[in-house]
């Protein structure tokens, strides 16, 4: 799957704001257990299962920010939510490309702070 110009920004950034190991390792964990937790909880049955799924791996998410120093990336644009999962789909072996004219792009968004370049 190739992302688009858009997509593949946020992506971008969403990696910039990801860089510690012990970050994305806690991410490895928590986003799929986020994820898992949405269609079990469907169920009644699963409710439970579920509700710890989801607090376990919010839970992961945020001691992941702690190591990385960083505020999570879905406070300032609530697609990030969505790009976390792409991001661990990613990481998982999912063939997921950014759009090439956004490589140039990467760097900038690494060594700029986010909201752009300072004046």
């Amino acid at each position: 799957m190739q992302l688009g110009a858009e997509w593949s920004k946020l992506m971008t950034q969403y990696e910039a704001d990801h860089t510690d190991p012990l970050n994305q390792a806690c991410h490895k964990v928590g986003i799929p257990l986020i994820a898992a937790s949405i269609p079990i909880g469907a169920t009644v049955v699963g409710l439970p299962l579920a509700a710890s799924m989801f607090g376990v791996g919010w839970t992961f998410q945020f001691v992941g920010h702690y190591f990385e120093g960083k505020k999570p990336s879905f406070v300032e644009d609530r697609r990030m939510l969505l790009v976390g999962l792409l991001w661990w789909l990613k990481k998982t072996g999912a063939n997921i490309e950014l759009q090439g004219d956004t490589a140039p792009d990467r760097l900038d968004l690494i060594q700029q702070p986010r909201g752009g370049p300072q004046q």
